[in-house]
């Protein structure tokens, strides 16, 4: 099949999948005469592993680097190094959620103090220091 219609089978961008291809997540059979690459059906099951990786949160060169284990049929099964990426990807994304949560209390925090302020009923201009030195308008115009 072209990448075109392997883009179409699974719902995966063409300039993705041949990023997947320098990367060596997925190989070519070839190329036609008109040098259209072209896939085997074993890139749909290829694409659908990286896919799910990728929905899993790993980053592209953590999945390079287990590709080269699987592929380079590495003594390690390639499951304990799954195992490994697996957990830091877990901290990685505790770490987000944390610094997420910050980031609302944050929100939180300025909607109860400048309640006014969001609501229309007071300016956050009357806390600007050049207007309560009765300047006009800040320098360049802008606030």
């Amino acid at each position: 099949m072209t990448i075109g219609r392997l883009s179409r089978r699974t719902g995966v961008p063409v300039k993705t999948l041949r990023a997947y291809e320098d990367l060596g997540f997925i190989y070519t059979l070839g190329r036609t005469e008109g040098n259209y690459r072209i896939f085997g059906e074993e890139a749909l099951w290829c694409v659908s592993v990286v896919s799910e990786l990728r929905e899993l949160g790993l980053t592209l060169a953590e999945i390079r680097d287990l590709t080269s284990q699987y592929l380079g049929r590495s003594a390690e099964p390639v499951g304990l190094l799954l195992a490994k990426i697996l957990e830091a990807v877990r901290h990685r994304t505790e770490r987000q959620i944390a610094d997420l949560t910050l980031r609302l209390e944050r929100i939180r925090r300025f909607q109860l103090e400048r309640g006014a302020e969001l609501a229309g009923d007071a300016d956050f201009r009357a806390q600007d220091p050049r207007i309560q030195r009765g300047l006009d308008s800040p320098p360049g115009g802008r606030p």
